[in-house]
């Protein structure tokens, strides 16, 4: 790593052998997993992850198999030094993910990157009110102060062609206002599941599809239990299911 750039503190390995570094204020959840399975772009899809932090998602389409053009856009400079770490230390394999440390309130207002991705994805803050953490970076990660859903939502359609796709998570209480968003800019919700512990149990997050300029159609898939404990490995992969338009 550069002069300057924060050391990483450790080193995650996913199933196919992809390391991703993490640090804290700067790791990765279950809900990033989660959803960098629920919806992968296609092995020759430009894709871009919004809001990366270390670069879980974009990394883990990797180790899933996609090689095609990724960029991994994310605002806080020691989380994407991380991302940018993990892709130096991949060599040759990881050279088609290209970490950006930017503002995804201004990425593709103008030029050549409007319009031009296959497939986005987000992890976005969940919180719109009550006492941030005291870090920082963990604040920004969680609550909606450097980004709104508005703003996440926007992004994504700008930086789409027509058609193009685009998945996020987020806490069951916020499904109308995620759709409201969607909807607004453009996006279609397409394809909806809800995760929970066990069965029973009340979903703790839903990960939605939408497409860019996409026919009303929701279809509801079945839920995703992580009790079974086999959430990071090859037993829950969860592969897209047959397009609609």
């Amino acid at each position: 790593m550069a002069a300057g750039q924060e050391r990483p503190a450790r080193a995650e390995v996913l199933d196919h052998g992809t390391r991703v570094y993490t640090a804290p204020g700067a790791g990765f959840g279950s809900d990033a997993l989660l959803l960098a399975r629920f919806a992968r772009p296609r092995p020759g899809d430009r894709a871009l992850d919004l809001g990366s932090g270390c670069g879980i998602v974009a990394l883990c389409w990797h180790d899933e198999g996609h090689r095609g053009p990724c960029t991994a856009l994310e605002l806080d400079a020691g989380a994407s030094a991380l991302c940018a770490a993990a892709v130096a230390a991949g060599g040759a394999a990881l050279v088609h993910i290209t970490p950006v440390c930017g503002d995804l309130r201004q990425f593709c207002a103008a030029g050549p990157d409007r319009g031009r991705y296959d497939f986005a994805a987000c992890n976005p803050p969940y919180f719109t009110g009550g006492p941030p953490s005291p870090d920082p970076r963990r604040a920004a990660a969680r609550h909606e102060q450097t980004c709104t859903l508005a703003d996440v939502a926007a992004c994504a359609a700008r930086a789409l062609r027509f058609g193009g796709r685009f998945a996020l998570c987020q806490r069951p209480e916020a499904l109308a206002r995620v759709c409201a968003a969607l909807c607004a800019a453009g996006l279609e919700p397409k394809r909806l599941a809800f995760v929970r512990h066990r069965p029973g149990a009340a979903p703790w997050l839903f990960l939605l599809e939408a497409r860019r300029g996409g026919r009303p159609g929701l279809v509801l898939q079945p839920d995703i239990l992580t009790a079974d404990a086999a959430l990071y490995g090859p037993a829950r992969r969860l592969a897209p299911q047959e397009e609609t338009p």
